[in-house]
């Protein structure tokens, strides 16, 4: 992929413009760092400072940060350790628990979890090489935190703790925690490009990791869901249907549960027109019940998951990220 994507960039370079909605106008004399309870307090120039233009390169830093955290959890899930010094830019601490690896013991949830993560390095390595080509300066990988981030979430989930290293099943849903959202923030993010990334290839590049993410999500889904039906063991399931919930509450909604076959009334393959008609929740696609169409996130409601806050403006940093992502887009909005 990253052949492909060198062979697409090398014919044309993007300027740098295009200003995102989403992200907000800021600056770096307006970004104050604040924790989740600490009200935003921009810094009042002595003159009038025009806003900085965030580009293409600053939309795929974005996305950079978002997978150093997805390649960081894959590799230490399946071998024990995380990005290289090379891979991470020299990046940020880890916080995660010693003995990481997850004791896999079917040997087709332990093939998944190798190729997850060579194809989260892949990512990292794919967007590193795009923003250099564009003529930016892709980021170091920030600290990230695989320990106190999913007790808070587990706890807002009323579920306790929770270790997504403690086993296979554990694993699938820690690794839905992020494939999901993974998928709304690249579908969130494609109207964000400049008019030349839609020209040169790299919205085309950024539309394949988004699709290799669904990939993933739809996978685990099926396999979540399938291992639940085989056993009559809902605990996993449903313990990853209350996360979804609590993702929901600070995300923006936008989520699908997995289908557990403990819902009330059931979901049923009915029997009539050709081709049947499926109702209830799904194992596999999660999209709108309207048109089947994969969610979308903003930049704001995709901070707010990875930061385990709610909707205000002025967060930097929390959750998965201690001290915020790297780049100019880490600041929530609204």
């Amino acid at each position: 992929m990253v052949d492909q994507l060198v062979d697409k960039l090398t014919q044309k370079a993007l300027s740098r413009r295009g200003f995102l909605a989403s992200a907000g106008a800021v600056t770096a004399a307006t970004m104050v760092g604040c924790g989740n309870d600490t009200t935003f307090t921009p810094v009042q120039p002595t003159a009038p400072t025009p806003a900085v233009t965030i580009g293409d390169s600053d939309v795929l830093n974005f996305a950079l940060n978002l997978e150093y955290l997805e390649a960081t959890f894959y590799l230490y899930a399946s071998t024990g350790a995380g990005l290289s010094s090379a891979d991470s830019l020299g990046g940020g601490a880890v916080t995660i628990k010693t003995g990481a690896a997850v004791p896999f013991v079917t040997p087709l949830y332990k093939q998944i979890a190798a190729e997850l993560a060579q194809t989260e390095l892949q990512h990292v390595r794919a967007l590193q090489a795009a923003i250099k080509l564009i003529g930016g300066t892709p980021v170091a990988a920030p600290a990230i935190d695989l320990e106190n981030s999913f007790n808070a979430v587990a706890k807002l989930a009323g579920l306790g703790t929770f270790d997504p290293f403690a086993s296979e099943l554990a694993y699938l849903v820690g690794a839905l925690v992020f494939e999901d959202v993974g998928v709304t923030a690249y579908t969130g993010a494609a109207p964000l490009f400049s008019a030349a990334a839609k020209t040169n290839g790299v919205l085309s590049a950024a539309a394949g990791i988004q699709a290799a993410e669904a990939y993933h999500a739809g996978s685990l889904r099926t396999l979540l869901s399938g291992n639940a039906a085989a056993t009559g063991t809902y605990t996993y399931l449903n313990d990853f249907n209350s996360i979804v919930a609590v993702r929901a509450s600070v995300g923006g909604g936008n989520e699908t549960p997995v289908l557990s076959g403990t819902s009330s009334g059931g979901a049923t393959a009915q029997s009539g027109p050709t081709p049947p008609v499926y109702t209830g929740p799904s194992s596999i696609v999660a999209a709108d019940s309207t048109n089947a169409l994969g969610y979308a996130r903003t930049v704001d409601q995709v901070l707010h998951i990875v930061y385990g806050t709610g909707g205000a403006a002025g967060v930097s940093s929390g959750g998965f990220f201690p001290s915020g992502l790297n780049g100019l887009v880490k600041t929530t909005t609204a």
